[in-house]
């Protein structure tokens, strides 16, 4: 348990590139998790890119910084201002959209010196540009064995939102892993396994490599193959005294020894290049076999969960249509039912003004009826009067 917690903040940086372990959050992955990292993988194996056949990529290596992270409107004079602050910039290049000419976001800066550059590396790194926040990494294209780039299912880095995350770097390394490393499988495919013992803490900056590694493994190469030599003189002298023991001839010895080496040699060469193609192309039967069975496994899935979620949506739209059915026809009947209401009461309305109107007539004409009986009756009664004064 305590071995496990110290290693939870423990991480370790890639030396060479391998598609399948960038594609790894703790290098230990033996199977491409996506179709990027599978091109990535069978363009390394094939050999398909050449990280020495770009034309614009000159100048030298160890002096040569990447940056990355810029903003789209950063210019060559403001990022050769701002590089400017660590050393002497001999070379700047940003590169930009073959069509349009647009920045692409990132550059290349040469330095005179490689001390300069180092500084650039550890001061420059989450800097700020324009208000863009950089990353800066050494040149990775020239100086990682095995390199594949981004366009390519390679890289390193990445953001989340892409959903293809790349780990190695300086911005993204690898977790020390907390399950069993299968070294086998490792072995087997040429990845090299995480340095059990030798994790790095995430507050130590990783060094860019060094040009004279190369001269000191030459060195070493000669010291081993001058050691190798002296056994093999040591040997063949110690034969040579054994044969003039036994009456043998020293043309003879060496005629025999020399045509029983040679064919030892070809046939443990033979041997070998045969063993190696043979696991190559097991471990590559194998990593096809993994990797189409589990892509179909995958597209089974999506069809099955495809058509149970068309199911899920026939049956949910179904019991919409049925729920809005209800609905419109209680909105119908009770629509019904207050238009029913309203023409009664409209109609009681027209009859009870109409009564009103009738009764209102009716009693006007009774009033002027009974106007005009009284006016006979007064001229009546006035016109027997002035008959009986006669």
């Amino acid at each position: 348990m305590s071995r496990n917690s110290s290693r939870l903040n423990s991480v370790f940086y890639a030396a060479s590139y391998h598609p399948i372990q960038a594609g790894s959050i703790d290098g230990t992955d033996v199977l491409p998790h996506d179709n990027a990292v599978y091109r990535a993988h069978l363009c390394s194996s094939a050999g398909l890119y050449d990280p020495f056949g770009d034309p614009k990529a000159v100048g030298d290596p160890y002096c040569t910084l990447f940056v990355g992270r810029l903003s789209h409107f950063t210019s060559e004079d403001t990022l050769r201002k701002a590089m400017s602050k660590y050393g002497r910039v001999k070379n700047l290049r940003l590169v930009r959209h073959i069509v349009t000419g647009a920045s692409r976001g990132y550059a290349f800066v040469e330095y005179e010196t490689e001390r300069e550059m180092r500084r650039a590396y550890k001061d420059a790194h989450h800097s700020f540009i324009d208000d863009s926040e950089i990353i800066v990494d050494y040149n990775r294209q020239q100086l990682m064995p095995g390199w594949i780039p981004r366009r390519l299912g390679g890289g390193l880095g990445g953001k989340k939102e892409s959903g293809q995350l790349r780990f190695g770097g300086r911005e993204r390394p690898f977790r020390a892993p907390l399950r069993p490393i299968p070294l086998d499988d490792l072995k087997r495919l040429g990845i090299p396994p995480p340095p059990e013992g030798r994790y790095m803490s995430r507050s130590e900056v990783p060094s860019p490599p060094r040009r004279g590694q190369g001269l000191l493994d030459k060195e070493e190469g000669s010291h081993r193959s001058s050691r190798n030599r002296d056994a093999h003189t040591h040997k063949k002298n110690s034969e040579e005294r054994e044969d003039c023991v036994h009456g043998r001839s020293p043309e003879d010895v060496l005629d025999h020894s020399y045509y029983r080496g040679s064919e030892e040699e070809h046939r443990h060469d033979r041997r070998r290049h045969k063993d190696k193609e043979f696991s190559s192309r097991k471990s590559s039967m194998e990593l096809e076999e993994k990797y189409h069975y589990r892509s179909s496994v995958e597209k089974e899935e999506a069809v099955r969960s495809s058509l149970d979620g068309e199911d899920r949506s026939h049956k949910r739209s179904s019991i919409n249509d049925d729920e809005r059915a209800k609905k419109r026809s209680k909105r119908s009947s009770s629509e019904r039912e207050d238009h029913k209401e309203r023409d009664s009461s409209d109609r009681e309305e027209r009859r009870h003004k109409s009564r009103s109107r009738d009764e209102r007539e009716h009693s006007y004409k009774h009033d002027k009826h009974r106007e005009r009986s009284h006016q006979r009756e007064g001229e009546r009664s006035i016109s027997r009067e002035y008959a009986s004064n006669y």
